[in-house]
């Protein structure tokens, strides 16, 4: 069945470790402890493929969860996402075991060098056919600061200073060769031609880059850029560079909200908001009956994840130790305007679940467990309606999907709600095109001679 029309997309979101997004996944009875094995990684590619899924990134994190007590002892007993693996190495091997899906990793404009993630990136868009994706991220905390040789993590504005000369100088390297420079002549000895092939003297604030990139300019252009930002200035900055923005947004009316702002914003930069895809990240949970996903449902919700598990997790995530505090404190407007990153959650919260009281225990069962984004529950179809609600109704362009477990949350999801999204027509049946860009239907840039924006 072919399929017309404005078309839904869908992303898996991935760690590279021994959990899913969810922090209780690597104890559900159904979840492979494959994590540190190829074949793992191999088969969660096979698997979103033969969905059809536009892409696969993997979130990361530079450093375990030790800020709560000022100890990874936590994070190390209960399982709270220690393992980070690096992730070049992953989505190499998941290329091999693949051929259409799209491939996304996390890297740090705060620890990272332009010239590094410019090269690594071209790199996996040459050797996996124009498949790459850069998941652009600012950092978190300290934990991850002090495992790069400083003692604290930059203050949020400038970070995304930062972030915003890191991209000038990484797109700029990519444009360093232009698409015609190789020649490789083997008769008359030229295998490039240098008037096609620019240093690029980069010099900012914060970096210097000579140039050119050892990498030439590959199968699409430049890798497709994600972001995730959900500030004022996060959002400013995914406005002028994201070409998918990753979302977490509880409930529809909330993302609603934030699809017209993110737009708008787009728009007022002059690029055109319907070439950027905004998906919010989204838990489905899938049973054969209705029943039977609620079943699941209260399994995940009630049972998986310890409440130091949550804890662990929402200090990493704040940068701010809570562990002084009661999980039945509330968290006040004083300390609202202390730690950086909540006011945003608690906004969340309070427009999703209402009142005005959030404990630090609703805030860490709200990030640990399944409440950070939609929750779709139900059978296929009931599951494939709630989606199509939500992309229809200005609220998205499609979804991150998060896993309960692994793989059997993708392998529900590919079973039994991609056919009947598949049959409403509102997503692909087949790839029609060979990169990325094609499945996300983004122009190809074109290269500026010389590496200049």
């Amino acid at each position: 069945m072919g399929t017309t029309g404005r078309q839904m997309s869908l992303v898996g979101f991935m760690q590279a470790g021994n959990t899913s997004v969810y922090a209780g996944s690597w104890r559900h009875p159904a979840t492979e402890h494959g994590f540190l094995t190829a074949g793992y990684y191999q088969k969660l590619g096979r698997v979103l493929e033969d969905g059809c899924f536009d892409m696969m990134f993997f979130d990361d994190r530079l450093a375990m969860p030790g800020i709560y007590g000022g100890s990874v002892a936590e994070a190390v007993r209960r399982g709270a996402r220690p393992v980070k693996l690096d992730l070049s190495i992953v989505l190499g091997l998941i290329a091999g075991a693949t051929e259409s899906i799209g491939l996304g990793a996390t890297y740090s404009t705060t620890y990272y060098s332009p010239f590094h993630v410019a090269r690594t990136f071209a790199t996996l868009d040459h050797l996996t056919g124009g498949r790459a994706a850069w998941n652009v991220v600012t950092s978190i905390n300290d934990g991850e600061a002090q495992n790069f040789g400083v003692d604290h993590h930059l203050g949020h504005d400038e970070r995304y200073d930062r972030a915003d000369e890191f991209l000038e100088a990484t797109t700029r390297l990519w444009d360093t060769w232009e698409d015609d420079a190789l020649i490789l002549d083997r008769e008359g000895g030229i295998f490039a031609d240098p008037e096609k092939v620019s240093e690029l003297d980069f010099e900012g604030e914060w970096f210097r880059v000579r140039g050119p990139l050892t990498v030439p300019r590959s199968p699409q252009g430049r890798p497709v850029l994600l972001q995730a930002g959900s500030s004022g200035r996060g959002r400013d900055f995914a406005a002028r560079w994201a070409e998918l923005i990753f979302t977490g947004d509880p409930g529809v009316e909330v993302a609603r909200s934030h699809y017209k702002d993110q737009k708008e914003r787009i728009g007022e930069l002059g690029r055109d908001p319907d070439s950027v895809r905004m998906l919010p990240m989204a838990y489905t949970v899938v049973g054969e009956s209705h029943a039977h996903a609620e079943e699941r449902e209260q399994l995940f919700l009630n049972e998986l994840v310890h409440p130091m598990a949550s804890l662990t997790l929402l200090s990493e995530l704040m940068n701010y130790d809570f562990s002084g505090m009661e999980l039945d404190a509330p968290i006040t407007d004083e300390l609202i305007e202390t730690v950086s990153g909540v006011r945003g959650l608690v906004k969340n919260m309070r427009d999703h679940v209402g009142g005005d009281t959030v404990t630090l225990g609703d805030l860490a069962g709200h990030r640990a467990t399944l409440l950070q984004g939609p929750r779709f529950v139900g059978t296929g179809t009931e599951v494939a309606d709630q989606m199509e609600e939500w992309f229809t109704g200005g609220a998205c362009d499609g979804f991150v999907i998060a896993a309960t477990h692994c793989p059997g949350a993708y392998e529900d999801v590919v079973r039994m709600v991609v056919p009947e999204l598949q049959r409403r027509g509102v997503f692909r049946d087949r790839y029609t095109g060979h990169t990325l860009r094609d499945h996300l239907g983004l122009e190809r840039p074109t290269a500026v001679a010389g590496g200049t924006a």
